[in-house]
């Protein structure tokens, strides 16, 4: 990005203005003083005005959420019909938020929002394959060690045989499943196949990352480290792959 961009991004002055401040040598870029307004930058290097340090814009800070979706609240960044979409959890002024995949209406759960599209291709391209563990309540309960096994095994569906996935019995009528796939309701999908239609349904991790904690309706943005577990996360998955 040019530095009277980068200038006017981040809230110095208008891009013509910041030109001006740039060229009468009033800007410095990590100690040394720089008059070219067309000197380009990407927001790592220290940068101050009249001596002081100004931050990068907010459109090029990386930021990752973890949010826990309440039922009923859309996971897309606007919704025609007017309901509440993750994006209404998160205060991030200035910053253009996208969930990575998505999760039904009505199921719950973990989610996380972005603005970095590397890391968003990371966790949700097919190849990479990370993981995503579910709990579903299910019906036509007790759920039996045959009907696990097919679950592991892969299920046939109408798109296809799912990949094999971890699962098991948490209690006579509710299940754990870890998938390394996203395909449209699969959860559900799978369960109804196997004789056990879903009630209700709830990510609880993603990744390396657990939903405890993190109450209803509530998010947090993530540290450096648990950004860097996701990331590692993927990267080991598409090498496994």
């Amino acid at each position: 990005m040019r530095l009277q961009k980068h200038l006017a991004h981040a809230g110095v002055a208008s891009r013509r203005a910041s030109e001006k401040i740039i060229a009468e040598g009033r800007v410095t870029i990590d100690g040394v003083v720089v008059t070219d307004p067309a000197t380009d930058v990407t927001g790592q290097e220290t940068i101050t005005v009249d001596g002081r340090p100004i931050g990068a814009p907010a459109e090029q800070v990386r930021v990752v959420y973890a949010v826990h979706k309440p039922a009923g609240v859309v996971s897309t960044a606007k919704d025609t019909h007017g309901r509440p979409t993750v994006i209404d959890m998160v205060e991030a002024p200035g910053m253009r938020l996208y969930p990575v995949g998505r999760l039904d209406a009505d199921t719950t759960g973990l989610l996380l929002l972005t603005n970095d599209g590397d890391l968003a291709q990371v966790l949700t391209h097919p190849s990479h394959e990370v993981r995503k563990t579910y709990r579903a309540k299910v019906g036509n309960p007790p759920v039996k060690e045959a009907t696990l096994r097919r679950l592991r095994e892969g299920v046939q569906l109408d798109d296809g045989v799912t990949l094999p996935a971890e699962a098991r019995a948490v209690s006579r009528d509710e299940i754990e499943l870890t998938l390394r796939e996203g395909r449209k309701r699969q959860v559900r999908r799978m369960c109804e196949t196997v004789g056990h239609p879903v009630i209700s349904l709830q990510r609880v991790a993603f990744g390396p990352l657990r939903l405890h904690g993190l109450a209803p309706g509530t998010a947090r943005r993530l540290t450096a480290a648990e950004v860097e577990r996701l990331r590692a996360a993927g990267r080991r998955a598409s090498h496994a792959g």
